[in-house]
């Protein structure tokens, strides 16, 4: 079995630093015109934007892989603080995701918002 070494940007032999979190985008925006605007800075490998299982909605961030980390390095330049679809965008390397404490609970009390219990008048 071949041994992968991995430097602090990769990941299971992925590097990250040629892929890209964006975050304030638009609701009106689609992977495509994500991509689009991100080609002006070079290669675009993908672009996914991330929906929120609950609504089927954009959760307003996405990921946007770039061919090379000189095509990154650009973007970044080029969109970071910028506008898109009328949202200012916020671009850097995107981290890898991190462990996360299991959920408690999982029984949650909808009731809206009157945890007190009680009457409110």
């Amino acid at each position: 079995m071949a041994k992968v070494t991995l430097h602090s940007n990769q990941v299971s032999g992925f590097n990250m630093a040629t892929k890209l979190y964006v975050g304030g985008v638009s609701y009106g925006s689609t992977e495509d015109s994500l991509r689009d605007a991100f080609a002006q800075a070079g290669n675009v490998v993908s672009a996914k934007i991330i929906i929120d299982k609950m609504t089927g909605r954009s959760r307003g961030f996405a990921f946007v892989e770039m061919g090379s980390d000189e095509d990154a390095q650009k973007a970044i330049a080029l969109w970071n603080g910028k506008e898109l679809d009328g949202r200012t965008l916020t671009v850097n390397e995107a981290r890898p995701m991190e462990e996360r404490a299991p959920r408690t609970g999982g029984n949650r009390d909808f009731n809206g918002g009157n945890q007190g219990g009680g009457s409110r008048w």
